[in-house]
């Protein structure tokens, strides 16, 4: 079992009808010319799309109220979204705008209230969930007017809330401090719940981590390339804002980022060629414990990989090998082209896609005879994750992960279900009985879908069945 710790009411005022969203911008205040005091805006907001998306995602995970806690009505049609939404560097902003928005729903809600803007207009409910973002974007910059370029693509709702928000700048800025002044808070941030706050601290201070595809490239040739770019190779990373990279200690194809240097590398031609990757080092432990555990000839069984980097990596760790991978779960045939293609550019040529779920595959499957370890990727609440949003865009997990996290913690009918889940696919791996191994690794902090799960099913295995006791004191040492 890997346990990854890798290191986040309204007025009675008379309402003034809106037939267009055009015409949000009423009577309020008027709107600064955006500069700071050096003349130099500290941020300069988002494209339009990415105001859109963000407002989508705030949509589907947004905290539900009882009706008597009701402050703003949300509507349940999404805003139209542009191609670009395509673009991941636009989807990674879309979420971490709608996650920061969602973590201060409460006090975005209250300033809204207390500047009059909801009273003082009927706001098409549609349109709330993007008043929201936009408004935590507009207060993150100090209300300062948002920068645009010269060809962007002008969506007419955003440029009808930026103009609203900019009309009542000086009575939400007003807003905003009585809140500070009320919790007698630095910022909105000191506001947030100590778990969620030490999360975020956390996030902000661990490294990146990237696997070197062995099936492209070799780690000398990545470590060359990255030294000729003007990089140095250290023991560590830590505190260091230059330019470095430090060889993982526990996986020797894992190399080790400051931070800060993520958009210098995405660009290069490493990663633009699948010769590095970006994962949680969770996952790099994961299949790691899965090669040690392998002969030359021996099948592997990958169960709920969420992202296909961690099928890949095992590929690429098996590349010399005569092994086969054996991936489950994939129903949806029409998938198989598009991830064909992706295996194809980063070089593995060792994977077999099944598309029954794994509960519904039989241990004597043929195909499965010579499987001798199964990688179980269960579902988990996830709350062990330090970046939340690269975690929900490369394994494509559910976005609730940020409703959960924005409240400091999942639920205990949530984390019953999930231990339960977890739970009946770890019996069902141990009814393999020509696998000598089940490597369990989840995302969560929580006993409960950790040691409990693992505890509950060696208690109940068939007492036919000789199998070792797991110990994961090492493999916690790693994280």
């Amino acid at each position: 079992m890997l346990n990854s710790r890798s290191e986040l009411e309204l007025s009675n005022q008379k309402n003034t009808e809106i037939s267009h969203p055009t015409s949000l911008a009423l009577s309020g205040d008027t709107a600064s010319s955006g500069k700071s005091s050096s003349g130099v805006p500290e941020k300069t907001g988002y494209p339009d799309s990415v105001y859109v998306m963000a407002a989508n995602i705030f949509q589907g995970i947004r905290i539900e109220k009882s009706p008597e806690k009701v402050l703003i009505k949300y509507g349940n049609e999404p805003l139209l979204s542009s191609s670009e939404s395509e673009d991941e560097s636009f989807r990674r902003l879309s979420y971490e705008l709608a996650f920061s928005a969602l973590k201060y729903q409460d006090i975005l809600e209250t300033i809204l209230i207390d500047s009059y803007i909801f009273p003082s207009t009927t706001i098409p409910d549609h349109l709330s969930s993007l008043i929201i973002v936009m408004l935590y974007d507009f207060q993150d910059r100090k209300f300062q007017t948002r920068v645009l370029s010269d060809n962007e693509e002008s969506i007419s709702e955003v440029q009808a809330v930026e103009n609203l928000l900019n009309s009542f700048k000086t009575k939400l800025a007003a807003a905003l401090a009585r809140c500070r002044i009320k919790h007698d808070a630095l910022s909105i941030y000191h506001i947030l719940p100590e778990t969620v706050r030490k999360q975020e601290l956390r996030a902000s201070t661990l490294p990146l981590y990237a696997w070197i595809n062995t099936c492209k490239i070799s780690p000398e040739e990545v470590y060359n390339n990255l030294k000729k770019r003007g990089y140095n190779e250290v023991k560590s990373v830590l505190h260091i804002d230059d330019k470095v990279f430090a060889v993982d200690q526990h996986c020797y194809d894992v190399l080790i980022f400051p931070s800060h240097l993520k958009n210098d590398l995405i660009n290069t031609d490493l990663f633009k060629d699948y010769k590095l990757i970006f994962q949680d080092k969770s996952r790099s432990l994961a299949v790691h414990s899965v090669k040690a555990l392998l002969n030359m000839d021996d099948d592997i069984l990958m169960v709920n990989t969420g992202s296909w980097y961690t099928v890949a990596h095992m590929s690429s760790l098996t590349n010399d090998n005569t092994s086969k991978i054996f991936v489950c779960g994939v129903q949806s045939q029409a998938k198989d082209p598009d991830l064909k293609n992706l295996f194809t550019k980063m070089g593995c040529k060792n994977v077999e896609i099944l598309h029954e779920t794994f509960i519904n595959i039989e241990s004597k499957d043929h195909r499965l005879q010579k499987v001798k370890v199964i990688l179980l990727l269960p579902r988990c609440s996830g709350l062990g994750v330090s970046n939340p949003v690269e975690f929900i865009l490369n394994e494509h997990e559910d976005t609730d992960l940020l409703k959960d996290l924005s409240q400091g913690g999942t639920s205990e009918d949530k984390l019953h279900v999930l231990a339960q889940q977890q739970y009946e696919q770890l019996m069902h791996a141990m009814k393999f009985t020509r696998a000598q191994a089940v490597v369990y690794c989840t995302c969560s902090v929580y006993p409960e879908e950790n040691e409990a799960v693992v505890k509950k099913a060696l208690e109940f295995q068939d007492l036919g069945n000789k199998v070792q006791p797991y110990s994961g004191t090492h493999l916690r040492q790693c994280l």
